[in-house]
């Protein structure tokens, strides 16, 4: 092997810039032209490949998002996108690209490796929703920014006797909320595996003001049938039987921009290098991921047909923890 690609695709999400950096530096390491393209799959079917140094990469493991930029693209999901991918991969004689990203971005690695095209995929999305690996690039430091909010929010609302509802992301997933509201003491969390009644999160709210204390909050997930602002529309019509004045805060895309904590960028430049490793060692049609402590591959087929659920333990826990 002597050219190999790499791209990132789908939400941007800290500590893609560490697997980046990683998968340029391993890949030059074992004599290969390592070429980034921009803007994800876009950038496949537009033909935006650029060669990356080791110095090319410098300096950028502790930046946010992603130098080489994420675009959705509803082209390559198309027959003639996919081909005219593929036709630009061969014209600039790349043997093998590694495609850091999510749920989506797994789907477009196994539609190429499907085709025949060398692939090998690198887990990364905040919302830790990707089978393949228990945790993804980006969660921890999501999670962490998400909770310094959720800790600040905590001083006002016992300040002034109030309730807060924090809505994180998590399209279809509720890790982050869970996780969030776990770590953060939260009184009730709203996500999108379990079903959500307005009525019993006012409740719970309610009891915790009668249990003495003097603030309450309510961590949801943004993909929940009830985001936030519906559910504090519910909350305004109850105000006199909830006995809390209510706020909203939407956390939304600030998770997205931290920079990445020690944690990310040891797992993504953990995860890349071993993505680069496996492709020299003649694999391909893998998500790289971690499992039970160790870095796996995942068949990229097992991977894209396959939907990650939460532990039934940790919501029991958030309950029983919010008395």
């Amino acid at each position: 092997m002597k050219r190999i690609g790499v791209l990132t695709s789908g939400g941007d999400a800290p500590g893609m810039n560490a697997a980046i950096r990683a998968v340029v530096r391993t890949g030059v390491a074992k004599g290969w032209e390592v070429f980034g393209i921009r803007h994800g799959f876009a950038g496949l079917i537009s033909g935006s490949f650029v060669q990356m140094g080791p110095r090319d990469v410098s300096g950028i493991i502790q930046q946010g998002g992603t130098v080489l930029g994420s675009a959705r693209s509803l082209e390559f999901k198309t027959d003639e996108g996919l081909s005219e991918a593929v036709r630009h991969l061969h014209q600039q004689q790349i043997e093998a690209l590694v495609v850091i990203g999510g749920n989506g971005s797994q789907q477009g690695a196994h539609a190429l490796y499907e085709g025949g095209f060398p692939v090998m995929g690198v887990a990364s999305t905040i919302d830790n929703d990707l089978h393949g690996s228990e945790i993804t690039i980006g969660v921890d430091t999501a999670l962490n920014i998400a909770l310094e909010a959720i800790d600040r929010l905590k001083i006002t609302a016992s300040s002034h006797q109030r309730a807060f509802l924090v809505e994180v992301m998590g399209r279809d997933c509720g890790y982050l909320a869970l996780m969030a509201g776990i770590a953060g003491g939260a009184e009730a969390v709203v996500i999108p595996e379990v079903k959500t009644n307005p009525d019993s999160v006012a409740a719970e709210l309610r009891e915790a003001y009668e249990r003495g204390k003097s603030h309450a909050l309510v961590v949801v997930a943004e993909g929940d049938e009830y985001n936030a602002e519906s559910l504090a529309h519910h909350f305004a019509e109850h105000q006199d039987r909830l006995g809390f004045d209510l706020r909203v805060t939407t956390l939304g895309h600030v998770q997205r921009g931290g920079k990445p904590g020690a944690f990310d960028r040891l797992l993504a430049t953990r995860l890349a290098a071993a993505a680069t490793d496996r492709l020299a060692q003649g694999e391909s049609g893998l998500l790289v991921g971690l499992l039970k402590g160790d870095i796996a591959g995942t068949p990229l087929g097992e991977v894209v047909s396959n939907v990650k659920t939460l532990e039934p333990e940790l919501l029991e826990l958030a309950k029983v923890l919010a008395r």
